[in-house]
């Protein structure tokens, strides 16, 4: 396969080396295109202020990878390759392998999976894996679940276009129970703004925190939208599938469906039947700028 990989670690991190070097010595057509320094947390953010630069890597991956450092953010390199640096397009567009989780609503703030969902917005199916840990550096399970993963998927293409987003375990291969297909989960945190003082005596703030895990069912939107999808015969299976926040903590790899288009299908009829109830007199211009115009 055709394979356009990125990442928001970083050209030298050792994920997307693991996964590049790993898929190019399978035999895949690999083209690696990543930000020349650590962009995470970068969402689906866009230079349009700035110019882009991008240079030519060497001596850094498997000598059959042509590999590109860009001044950009995620998004960026996944836009620039497909738009400038490419002279076709991939079959797939990867990213990661990230250090460190991208479950729940991690996702939202993610460059590894913001790079893949440029894969998507473009039409290439994509897929984004994490290692769930900032401690453990063994990427070679990850690297090994990608090779798989894609031999399935040459053998049998998705059904149809979507972003996986994977998460890895942090344990040994041996200790992996194998791989589950996982609905979005939640993941809050504890926001933390320390503030300190610089030489020269500004103030400035610096954002950390801790996640606050599992999240209690009855404060999960999400499970409330699960519950009442539940309800439709079409989603009844959904009952059965575990999240992601969960699943991982017992050491599953997770396998979510993702895509860009955020429209709450559920919250259509829910404001449908809400505008019915309340009367709401949507877009009725005032009698006053019906005069100013006139």
């Amino acid at each position: 396969m055709r394979l356009l990989i990125s990442n928001d670690d970083g050209v030298f991190a050792m994920g997307i080396r693991a996964l590049a070097d790993r898929l190019a010595t399978a035999g895949h057509q690999v083209v690696v295109v990543c930000p020349d320094r650590e962009r995470s947390a970068t969402g689906h953010g866009l230079t349009l202020h700035d110019p882009i630069r991008a240079e030519l890597v060497e001596g850094v991956f498997h000598p059959d990878i042509q590999a590109w450092a860009c001044s950009g953010t995620p998004s960026d390199c996944v836009k620039l390759a497909l738009g400038a640096i490419l002279d076709e397009p991939p079959d797939m567009v990867l990213s990661g392998i990230n250090q460190g989780a991208n479950l729940g609503t991690d996702v939202l703030y993610s460059g590894t999976v913001s790079a893949a969902m440029e894969g998507v917005i473009e039409g290439i199916p994509a897929i984004a894996f994490s290692l769930t840990s900032f401690a453990n550096r063994d990427f070679r399970p990850a690297a090994q679940f990608a090779e798989q993963l894609l031999e399935i998927i040459t053998d049998q293409p998705l059904p149809e276009l979507m972003l996986l987003n994977i998460n890895i375990p942090p344990v040994e291969a041996i200790d992996i129970k194998g791989c589950v297909i996982a609905r979005q989960g939640v993941r809050r945190y504890v926001d933390l703004f320390e503030k300190r003082v610089d030489p020269r005596g500004k103030t400035y703030y610096w954002l950390a925190g801790e996640v606050l895990e599992p999240v209690d069912h009855d404060e999960d939107s999400y499970q409330l939208l699960a519950e009442k999808l539940q309800q439709l015969p079409q989603f009844a299976a959904l009952e059965h599938v575990p999240t992601d926040v969960m699943a991982i903590q017992q050491n599953w790899i997770t396998m979510t469906p993702l895509q860009y288009n955020l429209t709450s299908h559920l919250g259509i009829g829910q404001l449908q039947a809400w505008q019915t109830q309340c009367d709401l007199p949507l877009l009725r211009p005032d009698s006053s700028e019906e005069t100013v115009k006139s």
